[in-house]
């Protein structure tokens, strides 16, 4: 069971980091403002769920330290604050007429 896990979890890991290398060439590559907003958007939500992702492997499926989970609970509050920041801009670069 706890192989499981930690397989979706790595899989999820390397799926957020894969998303969020494909907008950061999108967003450095486009020319019109509301494309590169809705790509670096975009970028950081999936940032931030690799960052929360990376906290829930850190804190819960190794043995925990003190160290270890404080920097599991500084990428979790990172993260989450780019998760907010992203879809806050999304939804504003959303709303701009093209």
């Amino acid at each position: 069971m706890i192989e499981t896990i930690e397989s979706v979890l790595y899989f999820l890991a390397v799926a957020a980091l894969i998303g969020s290398v494909v907008y950061s060439f999108k967003f450095r590559r486009a020319a019109d403002p509301r494309v590169r907003g809705l790509n670096m958007s975009k970028m950081n939500i999936f940032m931030g769920l690799l960052l929360v992702i990376l906290a829930i492997i850190q804190m819960f499926m190794f043995s925990g330290s003190t160290l270890r989970v404080i920097i599991g609970a500084v990428f979790m509050v990172i993260g989450l604050f780019n998760i907010f920041a992203g879809i806050r801009n999304h939804s504003h670069y959303k709303r701009i007429k093209a």
